[in-house]
């Protein structure tokens, strides 16, 4: 990892057993698999309220802690849902997280609106939602003594600047590596935007290196040999999405983080710095970017949907 450590936030690692989080509201969006389920079956059996998004729901034992709604998260149509969906009371969240993402495929997938599918799911999603529902983010929450908290999973401050002017991988010869740093840079660029934009709301990004989940699969083959040993050795040398959960979870509940908005978190839970080379202008120009490319997947969703009619 080549992240480097932000001296000035520093919290004190409780132990999540004294921690009480039954005042908390939380929606995971993404969170039906990898570190979004683990976050969010912690949360739920530490008496938290929790509505998880997501594709395939595979805690039904939990189903009374855990309120489960069904989406793509990789059409712009959905996400659009999801963003005004009165089963999620965003008015009332305390904690609303990102963690749905893939990674980008070898060669060059895109959704029925067009887009390079990873990222739409893995950022585009995200930037959706969160946009649509900043304003009114936790405006009747019960307890307003802290604001409420966003939380941004990717991989900031690893140096990824990325490429806003090619935001859908089509402008150029496609890799499958360049494509998915740009949804990296992307979320990081969304996390720093949002410091500024968003004085309501503390918005944090988390960079959970390397983690045992399906989220390569797109990549490697959902069942390929290579992807079962990369996975296995991950799984030996890594922490497990449900260690890293406790971190999160402990992370979310410090007042060392209260009026902290911008700050990246490693996947120990330390404080590191942002991307130096994602300047003010960098940023604004993936908003500017991103907001096209969302206006164009909805024109070619609503052409699809007359040419049907």
């Amino acid at each position: 990892m080549f992240w480097k450590k932000d001296p000035s936030v520093v919290w004190e690692r409780k132990n999540i057993d004294d921690i009480d989080f039954s005042r908390l509201n939380v929606a995971i969006i993404g969170g039906t698999g990898g570190i979004g389920r683990a976050i969010s079956r912690e949360l739920a059996q530490r008496n938290a309220s929790v509505v998880v998004v997501g594709q395939t729901f595979k805690d039904e034992e939990m189903k009374d802690k855990i309120k489960f709604i069904k989406a793509d998260l990789s059409l712009v149509s959905e996400c659009k849902r999801i963003s005004h969906c009165d089963e999620i009371p965003y008015e009332k969240l305390t904690h609303l997280i990102f963690t749905t993402g893939i990674f980008a495929s070898r060669q060059r997938q895109a959704t029925s609106e067009g887009l390079e599918k990873d990222m739409a799911v893995s950022y585009l999603s995200r930037y959706i939602i969160f946009h649509d529902v900043a304003k009114r983010l936790g405006i009747a929450r019960a307890k307003k003594d802290n604001l409420p908290k966003v939380f941004i999973a990717g991989f900031p401050g690893n140096g990824q600047v990325g490429d806003p002017n090619n935001l859908n991988s089509d402008e150029k010869k496609y890799n499958a590596y360049t494509t998915h740093m740009n949804t990296v840079a992307a979320n990081e660029s969304l996390v720093l935007d949002a410091k500024d934009r968003y004085a309501n709301i503390d918005t944090f990004g988390l960079n959970p290196g390397l983690i045992k989940t399906s989220i390569r699969s797109n990549l490697l083959g959902s069942d390929s040999y290579l992807g079962r040993i990369t996975e296995w050795i991950i799984s030996w040398t890594c922490q497990s999405a449900e260690v890293y959960a406790k971190t999160i979870c402990a992370l979310m509940m410090s007042p060392a983080i209260e009026s902290r908005s911008g700050t990246m978190f490693s996947n120990k839970g330390d404080a590191i710095l942002p991307t130096p080379g994602l300047t003010k202008d960098v940023v604004e120009k993936f908003m500017e970017s991103s907001e096209l490319l969302v206006e164009k997947a909805l024109q070619n969703q609503s052409s699809s949907t007359s040419s049907n009619e």
